[in-house]
């Protein structure tokens, strides 16, 4: 009768609690919380800032110019001069250069070439490159970097947020894997505590030897070691949890000992499209970056092409002194200023070498984007490979555990008509925990193992 209460005790003592706590934080709820308010997705967001604004510092080169000058000239009692000139200076997107200007000019010794009529002199007309910088010149250039790099700062904003994404991932599923491990040591410690009072009373009343009482207090002693190694990696996951935790003020949270992750037994589908996501590495935000780049070296390239052309500029103005005279204007007739500049190197070696230069490096990143597309796919075909395996594990190690159990359970009807050794029950006892542990960590591994396939595909949030 002795034998069949400490029996009930050991059995009672390992039923397993698999059940989940009202107050847990999920594992969406925590995705939701970490892009919303970790520091890492704000300057994920300043990126796109930092694109805007370096489109608007290249448009800048594209505003109007005012400018105005005044000098004046007197010696000994005698004007020998005064000019005063202003005016506005129009770039386009086309390359063409507008312009606009008023001269008045005096003095008794003033340069011949800089008399104008008494009330100042109207100039309309535009300058035109016909040679080098026809196509591009460095300010349309500088425009079109700046809008390829602006269009470049989402893909770097989702490669910092599919980094976030991961390490965030793989934080909370390793707090949930020492989550369950430390409360299956502390069921193990719990149950071996149970026995260790049921050997003792037994020994007592002079049913069993007093070297299972030895034996109990071993595997008690052994338990609570266990527990407190278990106690203290929780404690290491928590800490680094708390690490991904922000409120909307910017300011750290920290975890309340009192919250529980999602179950690692949860009954969540994770479901992995291969096909789609082999179809995603296409667009890997490090491919599109690449691209980026090879296009703003291409931008190099035309440029440095356009300067083996000669440089041929023409400028041509309207002269007039009122400006109601504009449209009676006639051209190259009369009251009109043009001007043609034209010169070129004899053999063009900085010209042809830039432009070899810039070839070399396209070819050069090119070559590197055709080896990171392929590593990508390789590590993505890696981690689908292992995502399939870590499957097959779980489904294997399940059967193993419960086969451990089920021997467990024998060992017990066992040891209850006399035909077994509190050793034996606890040999059968450890290779059950050992078991679940096991099983534990390859859950915890297939959640992250999810995560890491989607982020070799170049997903995260989404």
């Amino acid at each position: 009768m002795k034998r069949l209460l400490f029996t009930f005790l050991l059995i009672s003592g390992s039923v397993s609690l698999h059940g989940q706590v009202a107050d847990t934080l999920t594992f969406d709820t925590y995705l939701e919380w970490v892009r919303a308010y970790h520091p890492i997705a704000a300057q994920a967001d300043i990126t796109l800032t930092m694109g805007d604004m370096e489109v608007r510092t290249a448009r800048g080169d594209f505003d109007p110019l005012l400018y105005g000058n005044l000098d004046k000239k007197s010696y000994d009692e005698k004007t020998y001069y005064e000019k005063r000139e202003a005016g506005i200076s129009i770039p386009t997107w086309a390359g063409i250069e507008l312009n606009g200007a008023f001269e008045q000019n005096s003095g008794q010794y003033l340069n011949s070439e800089r008399t104008v009529p008494a009330g100042g002199l109207f100039s309309a007309g535009a300058s035109v490159n016909l040679g080098q910088g026809l196509i591009l010149d460095d300010r349309r250039a500088g425009l079109r970097k700046a809008q390829i790099y602006q269009q470049s700062t989402e893909s770097e904003r989702k490669n910092l947020l599919n980094d976030l994404y991961l390490q965030a991932t793989g934080a909370y599923w390793n707090w949930s894997l020492a989550h369950a491990n430390r409360k299956l040591q502390a069921e193990g410690a719990d149950l071996a505590r149970t026995r260790f009072e049921a050997v003792k009373i037994s020994y007592e009343q002079g049913d069993f030897p007093a070297i299972d009482t030895v034996e109990a207090s071993s595997q008690f002693l052994n338990r609570e070691y266990y527990l407190q190694e278990a106690e203290n990696e929780l404690f290491i996951r928590t800490q680094e949890l708390s690490n991904f935790l922000w409120d909307e003020t910017g300011n750290p949270i920290a975890l309340d000992p009192g919250v529980l992750p999602e179950d690692l037994y949860s009954d969540q589908p994770l479901i992995l499209n291969e096909g789609e996501l082999r179809m995603m590495v296409s667009d890997h935000p490090e491919l599109m970056l690449a691209d980026y780049e090879l296009a703003s070296l291409d931008v190099d390239r035309r440029l440095k092409a356009q300067q083996i052309l000669p440089v041929v500029k023409f400028k041509y103005n309207f002269l007039t002194e009122s400006l109601n005279q504009f449209d009676q204007a006639s051209f190259f007739e009369n009251d009109y200023k043009w001007g043609l500049t034209v010169y070129t190197p004899l053999m063009w070696r900085k010209a042809r070498g830039g432009m070899r230069l810039a070839e070399a490096k396209i070819n050069f990143k090119q070559n590197s984007r055709e080896l990171k597309e392929l590593q990508l796919r390789t590590k993505l075909e890696n981690e689908l490979n292992g995502w399939t395996v870590i499957n097959s594990q779980i489904s294997t190690y399940t059967r193993n555990v419960e086969a451990l159990e089920m021997l467990l359970q024998g060992e017990l009807r066992k040891f209850q008509i006399g035909e077994s050794s509190l050793f034996l029950v606890n040999t059968r006892e450890v290779s059950v925990f050992s078991s679940r542990i096991t099983l534990n960590e390859l859950l915890s591994k297939r959640k992250i193992s999810f995560a890491k396939a989607r982020y070799a595909a170049g997903v995260g949030f989404e």
